[in-house]
């Protein structure tokens, strides 16, 4: 940052050292013009979070690649069919039980391959009973609403949203809502931007470009793991969201952060066990169950420092059975009841073949 500070401010500097012209004043006038953005400094961090999934939490309306690619889905449960169709850059949702027919434009599509919309009926917002899974390449039952039987064709429509969900749909998938403000979806942006996660963003960019670099957004690299996990948790669930509410079972293993808090080498103030250790949010996930090894050795190693946590601990077990993929092992595939999802279980321990799922 110093460096980039520095080429900013050498022009500036030499400016005042020398008497401004007409000409001079003119083209300082358009420098200073010129907009600074994240990328000024920090291009291949932007360029790298453009094809992030976080950046895709929520697509735009008309600027869908899953439903551009899919332009006609449908599928039938309980005696409803259903049909997603796509044209001109506008798609509808319909849902249809022979006698009854209903049809809703589709505006809020939430996820970047897996996909869920957000309906509006009558001024109020429903989850879309059926939702698009990339591993069928068509439409089943949205994971969490298998146990609803539909009476109605709103009902068989989706599942009523309360506002406070609504709200927090919306704040996790998009950009812009503000606390205690009228919720207003239309204003908001699909995706996550940069002030989403590191506040600040916004006044740092505009001191910026006025030449002052010591207002710097709070680095997340500099927390330990409990902050980490609590900070991730705010959209993935914490370990404290998870039981505050009760919520058991297979369903709940895509809340990463609550799962990796119950493993016994969680250690809220060693920051080689936080989702940041093993994940940039800036870039696409890794499926190379390799690409994980140095993390896991970073302390089940011979030569691994340990972190003292309140008293002396034990060191690390390290491994008898292998030094690589250790996260084959050690971090189970879990399909959600519908099958048609599968999450990496971060709950950390020795997986043992035919063991029940751990609550």
């Amino acid at each position: 940052m110093a460096a980039v500070a520095a080429v900013l401010l050498a022009p500036l500097a030499v400016r005042l050292l020398a008497p401004i012209s007409a000409e001079g004043a003119a083209q300082k006038q358009k420098v200073s013009s010129v907009p600074v953005t994240c990328a000024t400094c920090h291009a291949a961090v932007v360029n790298d979070f453009a094809h992030a999934p976080m950046r895709h939490a929520m697509e735009p309306e008309g600027a869908d690649p899953v439903l551009d690619a899919n332009p006609d889905l449908r599928t039938e449960q309980s005696g409803y069919t259903y049909r997603i169709e796509t044209k001109n850059g506008k798609s509808t949702y319909t849902v249809s039980n022979g006698k009854e027919t209903l049809t809703l434009p589709l505006r809020w599509h939430f996820g970047m391959r897996a996909q869920t919309w957000v309906l509006e009926k009558d001024g109020k917002f429903y989850e879309g009973l059926v939702s698009y899974f990339p591993g069928i390449h068509g439409l089943a039952t949205t994971p969490g609403d298998n146990k609803i039987e539909p009476h109605s064709i709103t009902e068989a429509m989706g599942r009523e949203l309360p506002v406070w969900e609504t709200r927090e749909c919306f704040e996790c998938h998009a950009t812009g809502m503000k606390a205690r403000e009228v919720f207003t979806p239309e204003k908001l942006k699909p995706g996550l931007d940069c002030e989403h996660c590191h506040e600040g963003t916004e006044q740092h960019i505009a001191d910026a470009q006025a030449g002052n670099f010591k207002t710097l957004p709070v680095s997340l690299k500099k927390m330990d793991a409990e902050s980490v996990s609590g900070f991730c948790g705010q959209c993935h669930r914490s370990f404290d969201t998870v039981i505050r509410n009760g919520w058991h079972g297979p369903p709940f293993v895509r809340f990463a952060p609550y799962r990796l808090s119950l493993s016994r080498c969680f250690s809220g103030n060693d920051a080689r066990i936080s989702c940041l250790a093993c994940h940039d949010p800036h870039q696409p996930v890794s499926h190379e169950t390799a690409s994980y090894d140095k993390r896991c050795l970073a302390c089940h190693s011979g030569n691994a420092t340990v972190a003292a946590v309140g008293t002396a601990e034990a060191a690390p077990k390290t491994c008898p059975v292998a030094k690589a993929n250790c996260v084959s092992c050690h971090m189970q595939k879990v399909d959600l009841p519908s099958g048609n999802l599968q999450f990496t279980d971060h709950f950390i321990r020795i997986v043992k073949p035919g063991e029940a799922y751990p609550y």
